[in-house]
C-alpha cells in the first residue's frame, strides 16, 4: 500500500496525498467510523462537502482518530448554492464548527452554478465573491488551501482573471470512460492540481467487458485498475467507501498500466451511471 504514503505538492508548497477516502453518500451516523477505519488502514485525505449532510461525522473520526490532525489532510466544498461573499465567510465558518476542527486543508467551490441550474445560468459575478471569502479563508489560516469543484476551463478563467491566490485544485468526475482530457491538461498548465472524484463510476463501471478482461491481464480488480487509471493521469483518486476490505483493496494498486492500456481507458467511452443519473453532475448537461 505505498501509494497511502504518495503525495502530490500543491503550488502553495502544501502536500496532498494522491489517494483519499470520498464520503459522498455516507451518512453522517456512519462517517465518523468510516473515518477511523480509513485512518487505521493508513489513508491520511478525507473528502466531504457542506451538501453531503456529514461534516459532524467526519470531524468526529478525524478528531477521535488517535491521529495527531496535522497528519490528516481533510478537505470540504462550499455549497453550490452559495455565490455572495457574506453567505460564504458565514458557511465557512459553520463548516468548521461542525466539523469541529480549527483548520481545513482544503476548501472548494462546489460548483460553478447551483445544483438546479447546473450548467445554466451566468454566475461568474457570485463565484468571484466567493472566491474572495475562500482567499480571506486562506489568509487567515482558517484554510490551507483552497480550489473549485466541476470548473471547466471557463469557469477557472473567470477566477483567475481576478483573484490574488489561485486555485490549487480543480476536482472532477474522472474515471476510465469519462477523461477530460483537455480540461486535465489546462489545470496542469495552471499548476491546479486535479483530484478525481467518482472514479469507478459509482460502480457502473465494474460492469463493462473491456474493462473486466483489462483488470484480469493485470491481475487485480476493476475497482484497482480504475483507481490506477487516475492516479497515472496525475490525479488525486478520491474512492468513495465505508466498507475496510474495499477500503485496503482500493489502496493495493502499486503496479503499473502500459501506455497503451492507458490510451485505450483514455478513450473509453462509459458514461452511463445507472440510478446516479439523476444526479445534475452525471446527466451530461
Amino acid at each position: 500500500m505505498t501509494i497511502l504514503n504518495e503525495r502530490y505538492t500543491l503550488s502553495n508548497g502544501v502536500e496532498i496525498p494522491k489517494l483519499g477516502l470520498g464520503t459522498w453518500f455516507i451518512d453522517d451516523g456512519s462517517a465518523a467510523q468510516a473515518v477511523r477505519e480509513a485512518v487505521e488502514i493508513g489513508y491520511r485525505n478525507i473528502d466531504t462537502a457542506q451538501a453531503y449532510g456529514n461534516e459532524r461525522g467526519v470531524g468526529e473520526g478525524v478528531r477521535t482518530s488517535g491521529i495527531p490532525r496535522g497528519d490528516l489532510f481533510v478537505s470540504t466544498k462550499l455549497a453550490a448554492e452559495i455565490k455572495d461573499y457574506d453567505g460564504a465567510v458565514a458557511a465557512i465558518d459553520g463548516s468548521l464548527t461542525t466539523l469541529g476542527l480549527d483548520y481545513v486543508d482544503l476548501l472548494l467551490i462546489h460548483s460553478p452554478q447551483p445544483w438546479d441550474d447546473f450548467r445554466g445560468g451566468d454566475y461568474a459575478e457570485g463565484n468571484r465573491a466567493a472566491w474572495r471569502a475562500l482567499e480571506d479563508a486562506f489568509e487567515s489560516g482558517k484554510v490551507r488551501a483552497i480550489g473549485v469543484s466541476n470548473f471547466e476551463q471557463h469557469d477557472l478563467e473567470n477566477v483567475l482573471g481576478s483573484c490574488t491566490v489561485a486555485p490549487h485544485v480543480n476536482q472532477l468526475l474522472v474515471h476510465t470512460g469519462n477523461t477530460p482530457t483537455e480540461l486535465i491538461d489546462y489545470c496542469r498548465t495552471e499548476n491546479i492540481v486535479v483530484e478525481a472524484y467518482s472514479p469507478i463510476a459509482h460502480g457502473e463501471i465494474l460492469k463493462n467487458p473491456a474493462v473486466q478482461a483489462m483488470a484480469e491481464k493485470y491481475a487485480v480488480t476493476v475497482p484497482q485498475l480504475c483507481i490506477r487509471y487516475t492516479l497515472q493521469l496525475g490525479t488525486v483518486s478520491l474512492p468513495k467507501t465505508a466498507n475496510p476490505e474495499h477500503m485496503r483493496s482500493n489502496a493495493e494498486v502499486d503496479f503499473v498500466i502500459s501506455e497503451d492500456d492507458m490510451a485505450a481507458l483514455r478513450d473509453l467511452r462509459a458514461q452511463d451511471y445507472g440510478e446516479h443519473s439523476v444526479f445534475p453532475v452525471y446527466s451530461g448537461k
